[in-house]
């Protein structure tokens, strides 16, 4: 039983539990001030902490990189808050029974703030007091808490926008599904304490006024003790209590004061997330060497107008003009060119002077993108360009998702380009071009937004959207409007990816193939031996792949495609007609991207005269098509599958096999959206639904 005890002790002491225990063992003894009374020696040791606590916080607070990392300041607010009001209540009692003995009969931290502070002169006292009550009142607690409750508002109305942003960089494969789930996380969280925020600045201020009310009611109930129990003289009893009121008022106000500035520091915090506060307002505020030099200038001028200090005017100009020196020096040396960059530019020049030779052909390359000069630092690796590890990120994904790796991205610098520009090449033909402005952010509108903003209007380049160019101020602005907020890198980044997805085709080149071919081999050696060379060559299993790429289906699931090419290859060598068999054979896993989680099949088909004149005309083959038919087509595709994407629906059209590759090929170039299936390559386990018919 004993032991049992011990245990039971040792698993309550143990460290992990002493932690859970502290909060509410804290409350406990916040509580217990109220009502029991403490003896002057622990009165002088709570003040302290209390002292101590605020300063630790408005530390924490300016070190702090970003408000959620100190989430738990708004809880922090509310137990220093109640810890004053608990200590002012114990003071009170201490006062009121045992002020006329003297002014260190309520301990020593009173007494020093009571005669120290203010000289012992009573009227200074409640000045000063009354002085900090307002600053706290009506200056910090106000503004902060102003701060808070438009922050709040503002987080609440962004969240839609930043959710949609979280969910195009997880569509582009800039973050993966664990990063996407913190991202939101922080949304929340970041709602959640501004909110919290919002609340708890109200218990400062009627802290605030808490301590006016306590100041009056312990003067004048002073005065009523010492006159009336223990016959002091009016004067001295007035100034006793008052000094011990003043001193137990500016111990409670000062760190009440401490904290306020804490919050105000905490939730008006904008901006760099790289950064503490200290460094951020130095590289802000002392880093443009013009405005320390005019600074220097003015100051120094007033210091030689007779009858100013002139003394401690000049003494800040020339501090501050040392400080422009030393910045502008600093610049200077930056610019000059390195040991590494003379000895550089040394072998470009001794290359030049050589004559040409095969080594100065240069291959082309597959996947180019060329930057202005202006965006080289997003895509340096000495400077951690942000844009490097995005593109990374997005040929992971785009390896996830389609089956295949796609070629490095070689990124080179561009003089010719505009500085903020930046050129994407397929095989050294541009197939995309934009700008990005590094430092700010591209507000697109996904089309439900719920007002204009000011910043430079321009498209995005990878969608097409109307934009704006907006600087960091604006971006909570324009997330409580309705638009999609991204930075510049994740702004190329997303352009590439639509570009790696549009060419994926093309970006499947036999070189690629023959990788693929030799990754699954490693799973089922065999079956990819019987195939390639042995029934089809490598060209024609690429041709095949590229076909599905063309048309946006995955080739991840490999082992069926050579299953189904080693299955017809010994009866049909063609590759449109293999194409063919192999999208029965990946129906299911068609129908799943289009409609996911078995959702109904909800297609447009033909009108069944249609059909049958679209088989004769072309003879159930790949002929062509009357060209007033052809006319109507497209007229009509184009407005069904309008009407099929404003109800939320993917635009597809349900046709027979005989026909789907030639209106595939015919009909997606005027809706480049449109996915054209065969009948056969739905599962019997999908139920179709048919929203509209082309023909009628």
């Amino acid at each position: 039983m004993a032991n049992e005890n011990i245990l039971n002790l040792r698993r309550i002491f143990a460290p992990t539990n002493l932690r859970a225990l502290a909060a509410p063992l804290l409350i406990l003894m916040i509580l217990a001030m109220m009502v029991l009374p403490l003896p002057v020696f622990l009165l002088d040791v709570f003040f302290t902490f209390n002292i101590a606590v605020s300063v630790m916080v408005i530390m924490v607070a300016m070190y702090a990189r970003r408000p959620l990392d100190f989430s738990a300041f708004p809880t922090v607010l509310l137990v220093t808050t109640l810890l004053r009001l608990s200590l002012n209540v114990a003071s009170t009692r201490i006062v009121l029974l045992h002020g006329h003995a003297g002014a260190d009969s309520a301990g020593k931290v009173i007494e020093a703030f009571g005669q120290f502070l203010v000289g012992g002169n009573t009227a200074v006292g409640i000045v000063v007091f009354v002085i900090l009550t307002v600053i706290n009142f009506v200056v910090i607690t106000k503004g902060a808490g102003r701060i808070a409750e438009v922050s709040a508002r503002f987080t609440l109305d962004a969240m839609p926008g930043k959710q949609m942003a979280i969910d195009a960089d997880l569509n582009a494969g800039l973050i993966d599904e664990k990063t996407a789930k913190l991202r939101r996380k922080e949304v929340a969280q970041e709602s959640d304490f501004f909110g919290a925020m919002d609340g708890a600045s109200k218990f400062v201020r009627g802290d605030a006024i808490a301590a006016i009310l306590i100041l009056i009611i312990n003067i004048l109930g002073g005065l009523f003790v010492g006159v009336i129990q223990h016959d002091m003289a009016v004067s001295d009893a007035a100034h006793t209590y008052t000094i011990l009121t003043i001193g137990d008022g500016l111990v409670a106000q000062i760190p009440a004061l401490i904290v306020s500035v804490a919050a105000g520091l905490v939730v008006s915090r904008v901006g760099d997330d790289e950064t503490d506060i200290g460094a951020q307002i130095a590289g802000q505020v002392f880093s443009n060497t013009q405005v320390l030099v005019l600074t220097a200038a003015i100051v120094g001028i007033l210091g030689m107008i007779p009858g100013m200090p002139n003394m401690v005017f000049l003494l800040f100009a020339s501090a501050i003009g040392w400080l422009a020196w030393m910045r502008g020096k600093q610049q200077t040396d930056a610019q000059e060119p390195t040991r590494e960059e003379t000895q550089r530019d040394a072998e470009v020049r001794a290359a030049e002077a050589q004559e040409a030779s095969w080594n100065d052909v240069a291959p082309v390359d597959v996947l180019g993108l060329e930057v202005g000069y202006r965006l080289i630092p997003m895509v340096d690796k000495s400077q951690n360009g942000e844009l490097l590890r995005r593109i990374r990120g997005l040929r992971k994904k785009f390896a996830q998702d389609v089956g295949f790796l796609t070629a490095l991205v070689h990124i080179r610098d561009n003089l010719e380009l505009k500085p903020n520009a930046y050129r994407i090449t397929l095989k050294g033909v541009e197939v995309g071009v934009g700008e990005a402005f590094p430092g700010q952010f591209l507000a697109i509108n996904p089309g439900r937004v719920v007002g204009a903003l000011a910043g430079r209007e321009t498209i995005d380049p990878a969608f097409g959207l109307p934009s704006y160019w907006i600087d960091s101020v604006t971006r909570e602005q324009a997330h409580a409007l309705g638009y999609t907020v991204v930075d510049a890198s994740t702004v190329v980044a997303t352009h590439l990816n639509q570009v790696i997805l549009g060419n994926a085709a093309e970006l499947l080149g036999r070189q690629e193939t023959q990788a693929l071919l030799d990754h699954i081999s490693k799973e089922v050696p065999k079956l990819v031996e019987d195939l390639v060379p042995k029934l089809l060559p490598v060209s024609t299993v690429q041709r095949v792949l590229q076909n599905l790429l063309a048309e946006e289906v995955s080739i991840r699931d490999m082992r069926t495609i050579i299953e189904v090419l080693a299955e017809y290859a010994p009866r049909a060598q063609e590759a449109s007609e293999l194409t063919a068999r192999v999208r029965e054979a990946l129906g299911r896993a068609i129908l799943q991207t289009l409609f996911p989680s078995n959702a109904e099949v909800q297609v447009m088909a033909l009108e069944p005269g249609l059909e049958r004149i679209l088989l004769q005309a072309t003879g159930g083959g790949d002929g062509a098509i009357e060209p007033g038919l052809a006319d109507t087509l497209l007229q009509q595709t184009a407005q069904l599958a309008q009407r099929q994407e404003e109800i939320g629906l993917p635009p597809v059209l349900l046709v027979p096999a005989q026909l789907r590759l030639l209106l595939s090929r015919f009909l997606r170039r005027a809706v480049p959206a449109l996915r054209v299936i065969a009948n056969s390559e739905v599962p019997e386990s999908r139920t179709i639904r048919v929203t509209g018919m082309l023909g009628t």
